[in-house]
């Protein structure tokens, strides 16, 4: 393991980061709410760490090899986050202890929107702005961003992207230089920010908010400058935006590009993951949108406005609200709550197992059957007209094992913290699956919950974030083997 390179890399990531903190400087001087000290000095303590640790290493060169991505990735997850909790620890107004300090930066971070904070609407309007910040840089993963900065500076940035990057098939690039790859993330990332906030303008929002909102729409983040969340605009019109742009960020980003170049929508038709992605959300809709209506819980129209946006919400991770669904009838919860396991698409910002992988498990199973009846036979596995090998195949099986024993020792955990099992298992789901809102007592937040609890729910935001395997496998003898 080469640690001074890891050492010199997160020194660099961490004096970049460092800068994320002046616009919420710039913020809080428009706006005269009087945090503005704590974003310097926060600004000021994260960009000397990160010299410190740069400046004893920055004339070390080697090669970045591939187990040196999976421990820069995970250690920049939780360097990140330490630093990402230092404004908030220092701002006035906010008063929380470290641990809920961290676990608000951390929940923003990998786009969970998980908070322990109440009355946002009081908070000053830099600090609503930073937490909507935290959210849209860890959307695409900042660690992308740094992929194009890296090669600037020497260091190759592949195996980084390998890391980071969702979804089972992580080779595949945009461009051949994966530099120009993470830009064009950027430039696609960013396209649909501002043309978020620009929707979201137009449709009555101020501009703070439009900004706000974009940020956390187009990150799958969830967080909000207000307590009441979308649901505070009361606003079709709004709610409707946000549903489209939710449904643009679930789709595989590498598909936006592919459209943008072609010029045609007719692409996200044709992409076998992402139709298969909208027949789920619409089903989801119709289903609660009919349960809602026949239950008598609203009438036809605020069943129809109210079910569609939380049945998308739910199913990309988003974890806005208009609505509590926690309270509904019948099934309604639960059936929302476990869309969120399925997820967007590979190469998206939002969470969950991911859909390709729930399509092939899905395809896998339906060869079994066939294999019983005709044993003989073989069966390809295939993802639109590409033949999917058996290699991949395994490792989502793999990944699916895994990620149901993760929650399996997580679940238990929390159980152990004196958490009900409403609460225990939808605060762990929502987590590994960087969702945000639950059932029971986090329906509303997280802040009446034991702090070993917040660091449990932590560890598997983190778990889901980085899908499983690029953190576990630093927890294995053989990784640190030489």
């Amino acid at each position: 393991m080469q640690f001074r390179l890891t050492l010199k890399i997160l020194g660099l990531l961490l004096m970049v980061f460092s800068l994320s903190m002046l616009p919420s400087v710039l913020v809080s001087l428009y706006y005269h709410d009087g945090a503005h000290m704590a974003f310097i000095l926060a600004f000021l303590l994260v960009l000397m760490a990160g010299f410190i640790m740069w400046l004893p290493v920055r004339r070390w060169n080697k090669d970045l090899r591939t187990r040196d991505g999976f421990v820069i990735t995970v250690m920049f997850w939780l360097v990140l986050g330490v630093a990402g909790s230092v404004p908030l620890s220092l701002a006035p107004s906010v008063h929380l202890s470290y641990t809920d300090a961290f676990f608000e930066s951390f929940s923003g971070l990998t786009t969970t929107g998980a908070t322990v904070i109440t009355g946002i609407d009081n908070l000053p309007q830099s600090v609503q702005f930073y937490r909507q910040q935290l959210q849209w840089l860890g959307g695409m993963g900042i660690i992308v961003l740094a992929v194009a900065v890296l090669p600037m500076l020497g260091i190759g940035g592949m195996q980084l992207y390998r890391a980071e990057t969702p979804g089972p098939m992580k080779d595949s690039k945009l461009t051949p230089r994966i530099a120009e790859t993470a830009k064009a993330l950027w430039y696609i990332y960013l396209t649909l920010t501002i043309v978020c906030a620009l929707a979201y303008w137009l449709a009555g929002m101020t501009v703070f908010d439009a900004v706000a909102h974009s940020f956390s729409t187009v990150a799958i983040g969830g967080f909000s400058t207000h307590d009441a969340s979308i649901g505070f605009f009361d606003s079709a019109a709004i709610e409707m935006i946000a549903v489209l742009f939710m449904l643009l960020s679930s789709a595989n980003f590498a598909l936006h590009y592919v459209a943008w170049n072609s010029k045609s929508i007719k692409q996200y038709l044709i992409d076998p993951e992402y139709s298969f992605f909208l027949i789920i959300a619409l089903v989801l809709m119709v289903v609660t949108v009919f349960v809602l209506w026949v239950t008598q819980t609203y009438d036809v129209v605020e069943s129809t406005r109210y079910g569609i946006f939380e049945a998308v919400s739910l199913l990309t991770t988003t974890g806005f609200g208009t609505a509590d669904f926690s309270t509904w009838p019948l099934f309604a919860p639960f059936m929302l709550f476990m869309a969120s396991f399925i997820g967007g698409c590979a190469g998206s910002t939002a969470g969950g197992m991911k859909v390709v992988r729930v399509m092939l498990i899905l395809k896998q199973g339906l060869r079994e059957i066939k294999r019983l009846i005709h044993p003989a036979g073989v069966f390809p596995v295939k993802v639109g007209h590409r033949k999917v090998s058996d290699k991949v195949v395994e490792s989502v099986w793999g990944f699916f094992s895994v990620y149901i024993m993760a929650y399996a020792v997580i679940f238990f955990g929390l159980l152990a913290t004196g958490l009900d099992f409403e609460t225990t298992w939808s605060a762990v789901g929502s987590s590994l699956n960087n969702l945000g809102p639950g059932l029971g007592e986090v329906a509303a937040h997280y802040g009446s919950i034991p702090d070993t609890a917040k660091w449990l729910l932590c560890f598997a935001m983190l778990l889901g974030r980085l899908e499983i395997f690029t953190l576990l496998v630093m927890l294995t003898p053989q990784y640190w083997r030489s």
